[in-house]
């Protein structure tokens, strides 16, 4: 039986594919897929370790630090994100301040999703992973994550009157805490699609939720984060190959729930999905979209 291809991680915001340890000529040939960030790449701590263990060879650091100051290029030169720049730091990326700008830049920087596709009226986008709480993650540079709510979550609650956030800093987990959404006075709780540190926050979306619900895998994201284990956490989450067939179940599971209340599929009636699923659909109550959809066992 043929092994398993695992299919390469997409982010956001890469303009280059080699691995730090390549363009240092340590290895001949490697692709990054960790959105270089080097600090929980397996591929990095092996080579490290094997290096510390046999007492020969050097890091790609070292490699670097060995080239003549003109060739001592900046690892953001080195994925493309400048043109030029030589490294003044020797290479020790934690203390430098050009590297905390580029930081700052690809937290506040947001790069269009590639595709989105329409799933029996709701939108997923290409090379995002979906909760099964109708929550999104994609990865960024650095191994971080931007999360955010589905185009299901947003029409399935309607209006809402205040998005409410955690504060940068905080922990939260793959399920609860997340953030909540209120419409008035009915709150729905929102699973975090990944475990981590908050290190961002779409204010925008928190001042004007209803300009957040018209683009909600754009500028309708809600939250950056640090996860704690980037792989771990997209084993959890479903890819878009994956989620395109869950969210037609869910559509499913929608008209299903209109026929056991109004005696009749939406579907059936030939009716269009709606922007407010709660506003035009009242009788099947809040709390059972929210039950049903949201805060589910996944």
């Amino acid at each position: 039986m043929a092994g398993r291809t695992k299919k390469r991680k997409v982010v956001f915001g890469i303009k280059e594919e080699q691995c730090v340890w390549m363009k240092a000529g340590v290895v001949n040939f490697k692709i990054c897929h960790n959105g270089y960030d080097c600090t929980t790449c397996a591929f990095d701590r092996a080579m490290r370790e094997a290096i510390s263990r046999n007492s020969h060879g050097r890091t790609w650091r070292e490699e670097l630090l060995r080239k003549a100051h003109g060739e001592k290029f900046c690892r953001y030169m080195l994925t493309g994100d400048v043109p030029l720049r030589n490294c003044a730091n020797a290479y020790d990326c934690a203390r430098c301040e050009f590297d905390q700008l580029m930081e700052a830049y690809h937290t506040s920087s947001f790069f269009d999703p590639v595709a989105k596709v329409n799933v029996s009226g709701f939108i997923l986008a290409a090379d995002y992973y979906y909760h099964p709480c109708h929550t999104w993650a994609r990865c960024e540079y650095g191994g971080l994550m931007r999360v955010g709510m589905d185009d299901f979550a947003w029409k399935l609650l309607g209006f809402l009157t205040e998005i409410r956030l955690p504060e940068i800093g905080s922990r939260i987990g793959d399920r609860f805490p997340g953030w909540t959404a209120r419409r008035e006075e009915k709150i729905a709780p929102l699973a975090a699609p990944v475990k981590g540190v908050v290190v961002a926050r779409n204010y925008r979306a928190l001042e004007m939720p209803d300009e957040a619900k018209r683009d909600p895998y754009g500028e309708g994201w809600l939250l950056m984060i640090e996860p704690e284990n980037s792989t771990k956490s997209l084993d959890r989450l479903l890819d878009f190959d994956r989620a395109t067939g869950w969210m037609a179940g869910e559509v499913r599971v929608l008209d299903e729930l209109v026929a056991d209340t109004y005696g009749m599929s939406l579907a059936a009636t030939g009716g269009e999905r709606v922007e407010d699923i709660y506003g035009n659909l009242k009788q099947i109550g809040w709390d059972r979209l929210v039950e049903t959809f949201l805060i589910k066992q996944s």
